[in-house]
């Protein structure tokens, strides 16, 4: 049974729409893994993919944390957007427009088919479609790699908008207050120095513009 998990603090930032936390999975690119290991604590930006009600992670069968997750490491997940700056009349009330998750949990080993399905998400969650563009994995390169799920059973979300909330006495002097939206996009595709000629930009990377 999913849970959500109440942050004890700001809890009129806390939403536990799930529609909201899988709209931000599938937005950003880079998530933070937080586990403890022998010798300490170990937090790896890594990529990952949300397929269903989970997560998915790849990497070397000789990665340290992937191996520490497979063995049933209890994780943190963290996933953050950040939506603009919030500019407020004093540097007490300035802030950020986000939205943040936490994920908790242990890690599936995925294998077979599962495995390869999950390769291929992993692939179309940056370029959809590209999976059909590319050549399957090899059976080599699928014996190098470890593949990982975690349920999305307990989490927190919380997001931040508005307006800065300035006091009277600060909205009544001369300082500018608003908001500075944060814009991302994708440039023009520079191929590869040793593309052969003739070889165009395929429908996934021309759908990133």
């Amino acid at each position: 049974m999913a849970r959500t998990l109440l942050p004890t603090r700001m809890g009129d930032r806390t939403t536990t729409d799930r529609a909201a936390l899988d709209s931000l999975l599938d937005e950003v690119l880079v998530a933070h893994v937080g586990l403890s290991l022998e010798e300490g604590p170990l937090v790896i930006p890594t990529g990952f993919a949300r397929d269903g009600d989970r997560l998915l992670f790849h990497g070397s069968t000789g990665s340290r944390w992937m191996r520490a997750l497979a063995d049933g490491a209890p994780v943190c997940v963290t996933v953050t957007a950040l939506d603009a700056l919030k500019v407020a009349r004093s540097g007490f009330e300035s802030g950020m427009r986000y939205r943040s998750a936490c994920l908790f949990g242990s890690g599936i080993v995925l294998t077979g088919q599962d495995a390869v399905h999950a390769l291929d998400a992993f692939v179309d969650r940056i370029l959809p479609g590209r999976s059909r563009e590319v050549r399957p994995p090899t059976a080599k390169e699928l014996a190098a790699t470890l593949v990982l799920a975690l349920p999305i059973a307990e989490w927190s979300l919380k997001t931040a908008d508005g307006f800065p909330d300035d006091p009277a006495s600060d909205v009544a002097g001369d300082a500018w207050a608003g908001v500075v939206p944060l814009l991302t996009g994708f440039g023009e595709p520079v191929p590869n120095p040793d593309l052969r000629p003739g070889i165009d930009v395929p429908p996934s990377v021309r759908a990133l513009g």
